[in-house]
């Protein structure tokens, strides 16, 4: 199983704290199955500034420590980008790491209350470059949560979207489960990762969640997002299929 989205990297934003945490870490991926996992630091986020070299070398560095310790773990570079207007620009090009530094897809966060105007734009401009925007844990942005029709427009362009372990199997709550289960099912969402922090209040939750959406949706779409993940970190094509927009019920008068 791969990991596309986590903060195992040491002292360097709100995930592991030293290296004993990412090593701790780095067993229990290893427990769930994971056998390669992408290091995403936050950036440009208000709190952390993690540029391209710094994440290459300490990437490097925590390969070799696993190595050490007899860990059978492959850590690929990556990054948490904050969305921000110049993130298409080639001046970016030396501060941004694509996954696995394929300059194929890039993850993308949003702010947790909204959806800042510019993203299509940005989204489009990416695209032209050749970088396929995949929208981080969509279920947890509130503008999102209330119109998942957002999420539509942007899948529908061409982006691609990333919901949570944790979300999945409602550790996020009732409503963030039931987005990712409709973004899912719409073929909004073509990931699931973990986002995992430490191994206590934001452990990795992989194994639970791949079976809530073989419970849910059968051994053969699980597949496919295994798949997914591989497909990413290669830089090859993602097998998606066509967004369909979800209809919410409505209801009139007082039962």
């Amino acid at each position: 199983m791969i990991d596309i989205h986590s903060h195992i990297l040491p002292g360097i934003d709100d995930g592991a704290q030293d290296e004993q945490v990412s090593l701790a870490m780095a067993r229990q991926a290893v427990a769930e199955g994971i056998t390669q996992i992408v290091a995403t630091p936050h950036h440009r986020n208000r709190h952390w500034d993690n540029p391209k070299p710094e994440i290459l070398a300490r990437v490097e560095k925590l390969n070799q420590l696993l190595q050490d310790n007899q860990i059978n773990l492959r850590v690929l570079p990556g990054q948490e980008p904050r969305i921000f207007g110049e993130m298409a620009e080639d001046e970016t090009d030396q501060e941004l790491v694509t996954v696995n530094n394929n300059k194929k897809y890039i993850l993308v966060e949003f702010p947790t209350h909204h959806v800042p105007r510019y993203a299509q734009q940005l989204f489009f401009d990416l695209q032209v470059k050749g970088i396929t925007p995949v929208i981080v844990h969509p279920e947890r942005n509130e503008e999102i949560l209330k119109q998942p029709a957002i999420l539509f427009d942007f899948v529908t362009e061409g982006a691609l979207s990333q919901v949570t372990a944790a979300s999945l199997i409602g550790k996020n709550g009732r409503m963030a489960k039931k987005r990712c289960l409709q973004f899912i099912e719409h073929n909004l969402s073509q990931f699931v990762a973990s986002d995992a922090h430490n191994v206590t209040t934001r452990p990795f939750y992989m194994h639970e969640a791949f079976l809530e959406l073989k419970k849910q949706f059968g051994q053969d779409l699980a597949n496919l997002f295994r798949e997914n993940a591989e497909l990413l970190i290669n830089g090859e094509l993602i097998d998606r299929e066509e967004p369909i927009e979800i209809k919410e019920k409505k209801f009139f008068g007082i039962f």
